[in-house]
């Protein structure tokens, strides 16, 4: 009896210490956002002291008390650019997290075209492995897991950028955060939240969609495919509550495709949406996503539909959509092969948007307004000032129509940055449309390179057959 009490007493003694614990997403290896507040949390025994100590300037910040719920929090400020630096932690344990960079931090989220990697065969991540070794690029790959209500912690850890560590890694990511490192010239953490096939709505917290008879309704058209969660909130929960005390400079988002069944609240879900990862971070993060390519998605124009929402979504301030009608050369595939490219544009967004990089073309021109001159339609553009050009003769997926609402296919010739519409089968024109079907791939650009968006003048409704 006396052995077992003697081993009870040291059992309960050992637990008494190394109680101080960590997120996975504090961890070594990791990237701290520069020039910024930043908050270190994790948990141990209540109304234990922890304290934490910077190495970068010695500096050992006053100490908290572990709360009654097991759970602590101390913000500390991070210098410009750096590293390799620690964080010493101390509790009734001592923990130390190393290698630590300081510089730029974005969290990469959205369905499978921003999950794809070089493991599922895409041949730009390929090519890309074997010079991909760059100590100063960080991965941070959050499991795939789903939650009712909204969880603390995360698994996972940072590991430093090489062929291995990217084979898994998100390609769109990747491009975008090399891109950042190179212009940027300082250390760059990326954080894939990412699962193929779901929704905006899992993506959102439950009481956004529930609170909104127009969400809850257009969320009950979600179709469960056993791939995924369907339900609202679930990969929310558990795969970004768990991130938001962590410090990020922005958010790149790629996703839509699972979303065409309900295009016409998208707009509402998605603004919606990112207004509450905002909320959830406590500061307006600059929010990049990328439009949905031309597919064969199904019942005619829901992508047209799901494109026009995304485009009026980027109306939010401090977000910004990117364009790629032009990246795809197979309409059967929901998979553009670029990834490249994309990573690169919303890059280019982000260098000029967040960074205040100068010189960089990253805007596609967007419809803007729409006059009638002379039995001609001429159309203006927002970010199309340089000036229009057509790639390959004559301006295709373009159409016109008149008060029948009947839409022909049209001519048109550029005038500096105006596009000049007509059709001999329609003399009082009152609409345009560019681009505007499921499939539709354009071949009208902006001087400065990149694609015309997708665009309708008209607001006449859309009927998709059931």
């Amino acid at each position: 009896m006396a052995k077992i009490f003697t081993v009870i007493l040291l059992t309960c003694s050992l637990s008494g210490y190394g109680m101080i614990r960590l997120p996975g997403i504090i961890s070594d290896n990791m990237v701290m956002e520069q020039h910024s507040d930043v908050r270190i949390w994790g948990w141990g025994e209540p109304y234990e002291k922890v304290s934490v100590t910077t190495s970068w300037d010695h500096k050992t910040y006053p100490p908290v008390v572990v709360d009654g719920n097991a759970r602590w929090e101390l913000t500390i400020h991070t210098p410009a650019a750096g590293g390799p630096y620690t964080l010493d932690i101390e509790g009734k344990n001592h923990l130390t997290v190393k290698n630590i960079l300081i510089g730029e931090v974005w969290l990469c989220s959205g369905q499978s075209n921003m999950e794809m990697c070089a493991n599922w065969g895409l041949k730009d991540a390929q090519a890309a492995l074997p010079r991909s070794h760059c100590p100063e690029i960080r991965f941070f790959q959050v499991p795939k897991r789903t939650a009712s209500v909204p969880q603390q912690q995360i698994e996972g850890r940072w590991v430093i950028c090489d062929s291995a560590t990217l084979a898994p890694f998100s390609a769109v990511g990747y491009f975008f955060g090399r891109t950042l490192y190179q212009r940027l010239a300082c250390p760059v953490g990326l954080i894939e939240s990412a699962w193929g096939g779901t929704s905006a709505e899992v993506w959102s917290p439950d009481s956004m969609i529930t609170h909104d008879p127009i969400l809850q309704r257009a969320a009950g058209k979600i179709v469960p495919n056993g791939q995924c969660p369907n339900l609202p909130g679930y990969a929310f929960n558990a795969m970004i509550a768990p991130l938001i005390p962590y410090k990020i400079a922005g958010v790149i988002w790629y996703q839509g495709e699972n979303n065409t069944v309900n295009a016409g609240s998208y707009a509402r879900l998605f603004t919606r949406m990112m207004d509450s990862w905002r909320s959830g971070w406590g500061y307006d993060l600059p929010f990049y996503f990328v439009q949905i390519a031309p597919y064969h998605y199904g019942q005619p124009y829901v992508g047209a539909l799901l494109r026009e929402a995304q485009a009026a979504s980027a109306r939010l301030p401090h977000t910004g959509m990117v364009v790629i009608t032009d990246l795809v050369d197979d309409t059967s595939n929901v998979h553009p092969a670029d990834k490249h490219d994309v990573g690169l544009r919303l890059a280019n967004r982000a260098l000029s948007e967040t960074y205040h990089v100068g010189g960089i073309a990253y805007q596609s021109p967007v419809f803007k307004a729409m006059t009638i001159r002379n039995h001609q339609a001429w159309v203006t553009f927002q970010h199309g000032e340089e000036g229009l050009t057509v790639k390959g003769g004559q301006v295709r997926e373009l159409f016109i129509a008149g008060e029948d609402q009947i839409f022909y296919p049209a001519e048109a010739r550029i005038k500096d940055d105006m596009l000049i519409v007509w059709s001999d089968r329609v003399p009082r024109p009152v609409a345009v449309r560019y681009g505007f079907s499921n499939t539709g791939i354009g071949n009208l650009f902006g001087k400065n390179g990149l694609p015309v968006g997708p665009f309708r003048s008209d607001h006449w409704e859309v009927v998709v057959p059931r």
